[in-house]
């Protein structure tokens, strides 16, 4: 079944300087893959008509589907009705049932309609009003020797309504649509490039309708397999058995699938094991903490945490020896493994995780550059250690070692082997 290509085009200065965040073309995105249509460009313009124009006559060899965000409001910068207007070749026409919406919008509140709304109700001939029961803006349907033209407004809580209710439905009426189904597989611990020379086989001999890509982050790399077809249980069943031919090549790598974060599995695997953790941080300040905390249930296996930052916290409050700091340094493994050990006993936990290093800008040396950082994992049995050398922005190196302890975390439960638990 041949796709259907779409085209998003976000209309708006504000897009462009930075002012707003395009939310509204990530959403869209989503519902049209969902919808089993296929966005193949999405395209950012300013209130300026040539451009608009341009926009639409790019979209329009490209696409089937045109559907455009912003520009209908009822202000002079608001060009989205008159250009498709002009586009289109046809001269615009008051909307009664328009009209109507909006006169009660604002009797519901109370106010009496500006004259300078009802241009809003005006819309290119032969096109076909959708109702925007939220706001004041309706949208518009035009088709044009078989392309859909759907102009929508720029509040996205007004949009996301009049696509949920409106436009998906008729799209999926009016087109014959694939499925497009899609699952994403997480994994950590393993640079894009390096699993992508692991999985070359693998990918090699994907069927043309499964499509893999590599979608790297901070610490992460994401795959993601999309699957084209007629049946979406015979997509999942042909994409489930790729996953089972890639375990035996990335199985160590990934962390869960689609919605998990890594920070949620760890809680999992810590409450199917009946365990509890305990942080001690210093370069990472508080941030593995943040991202534990953030996870709904988490105090039901997270104890507390301690953010060590000077030296006299990590002897005073953490009980780490002076000893150890003043012959092996702050940054360092022995420090990392006592700040571990200690946070674990002072919290009672059954593991304790620490951080300790160089996040920057300043303070390295030849020896200790920037990015030099030590995590550490100690439990009742065991502990263990990693030196990452990351790179020289404080931000990435925060959330890098965060990314990698909570790993070393993950890692250790799924190798435990050993009884009995403590309570925060």
């Amino acid at each position: 079944m041949q796709s259907i290509p779409a085209e998003i085009i976000a209309i708006g200065d504000e897009l462009l300087y930075g002012q707003t965040l395009d939310t509204n073309s990530q959403w869209l995105c989503t519902a049209l893959t969902q919808l089993g249509v296929q966005v193949v460009q999405s395209t950012t313009v300013g209130d300026e008509e040539e451009a608009i124009l341009g926009a639409l006559g790019a979209a329009e060899q490209r696409a089937t589907i045109i559907l455009l965000t912003g520009g209908l409001g009822p202000t002079a910068d608001d060009l989205t009705r008159g250009v498709l207007a002009r586009y289109l070749n046809r001269p615009l026409v008051l909307h009664e049932q328009g009209l109507a919406d909006m006169q009660a919008t604002f009797q519901r509140r109370g106010l009496t309609m500006p004259a300078n709304n009802k241009p809003q109700a005006m819309l290119p001939a032969g096109g076909t009003l959708i109702r925007n029961l939220l706001g004041t803006a309706p949208g518009m349907w035009l088709e044009k020797q078989g392309k859909v033209f759907v102009a929508l407004p720029g509040v996205p809580y007004a949009m996301k309504k009049m696509v949920t209710a409106t436009v998906l439905p008729r799209l999926k009426a009016q087109f014959a649509l694939p499925i497009i189904y899609q699952k994403l597989i997480h994994t950590v611990g393993i640079a894009e490039s390096w699993l992508a020379d692991k999985l070359q086989d693998w990918a090699q001999q994907l069927p043309s309708h499964i499509q893999l890509a590599y979608l790297p982050s901070l610490g992460t790399v994401q795959l993601r397999l999309t699957a084209t077809g007629k049946e979406r249980s015979q997509l999942q069943q042909e994409v489930t058995a790729q996953i089972q031919q890639l375990m035996p090549l990335a199985g160590e790598y990934i962390y869960g699938y689609d919605g998990d974060t890594l920070e949620a599995v760890l809680g999992q695997l810590l409450q199917a094991q009946g365990k509890t953790l305990a942080l001690a941080e210093s370069c990472t300040g508080g941030y593995v903490s943040h991202m534990l905390t953030r996870v709904p249930g988490s105090a039901a296996y997270y104890c507390g945490g301690v953010t060590a930052y000077q030296n006299q916290v990590k002897i005073n409050v953490l009980g780490v020896q002076a000893t150890t700091i003043a012959q092996h340094t702050a940054v360092s493994k022995e420090t990392a493994v006592a700040m571990a050990q200690q946070v674990r006993k002072k919290l009672q936990s059954d593991i304790g995780l620490a951080t300790t290093g160089l996040a920057g800008p300043g303070g390295g040396s030849a020896q200790k550059p920037i990015g030099t950082v030590w995590i550490a994992q100690a439990d009742a049995h065991t502990t263990q250690a990693q030196k990452l050398q990351l790179g020289t922005d404080r931000w990435q190196n925060i959330q890098l070692a965060a990314v990698a302890l909570l790993d070393l975390a993950r890692k250790a439960l799924l190798q435990a082997d050993w009884s009995g638990q403590r309570k925060c």
